[in-house]
């Protein structure tokens, strides 16, 4: 199995950047490929110009191609997810994620913004047309804790247990998700059937 990660946060010390290590961690456990993505990784003038052609954005939709899974991870910032990260959202085609299993991940001050991830991040991950969206996850900033120095950032119990039941969804969302047919074989079926009329 193989998942794409993807990070919508500009700063290098990140909240739902500690959320989306501790999945990659998790999967990899799983024995799960995981190839991670960052909004800071993409040049800023090829989401500022919207180059479709982008050596970075033509790279990760071909690992996203290739894919079972997405689990995308953002902070929120005024009600709504990273900027950065809808605008390498908006560089992927209509169907970039039809049959793929997508975990959204948010972050956010408050409560308050718990339903960023439905009313705002849902709908463009829906208009990509993922096959499988999970309910997702929103954490409050006070629930998670960077570590000092060499520590690794803590999370709520709560907050880690939610995380856990998340993944172990998402685990068996990708090992039920039907694999598309190649079009090779579907074409040397149709081709060898036998018709009647």
């Amino acid at each position: 199995m193989l998942v794409v990660t993807l990070g919508g946060s500009p700063s290098q010390r990140s909240r739902s950047g500690v959320l989306l290590d501790r999945a990659k961690h998790w999967l990899n456990q799983q024995g799960v490929e995981v190839v991670s993505y960052q909004v800071r990784d993409f040049p800023a003038e090829d989401l500022l110009h919207a180059r479709f052609d982008s050596p970075k954005i033509i790279d990760l939709l071909q690992q996203i191609e290739n894919a079972d899974g997405l689990v995308i991870a953002t902070p929120v910032y005024k009600a709504s997810f990273s900027g950065a990260l809808k605008t390498v959202l908006d560089l992927l085609p209509e169907r970039a994620l039809s049959h793929k299993v997508v975990l959204p991940i948010a972050t956010g001050g408050s409560i308050a913004h718990m339903l960023a991830v439905d009313y705002a991040l849902k709908p463009v991950l829906s208009a990509l047309k993922a096959q499988e969206m999970l309910h997702g996850i929103f954490a409050d900033d006070s629930q998670i804790a960077y570590g000092e120095g060499s520590a690794q950032p803590q999370l709520a119990p709560v907050l880690e247990q939610r995380l856990n039941e998340s993944l172990e969804q998402f685990y068996s969302a990708l090992a039920r998700r039907p694999k598309p047919l190649d079009p090779n074989i579907l074409n040397d079926r149709l081709v060898t059937a036998r018709w009647s009329i």
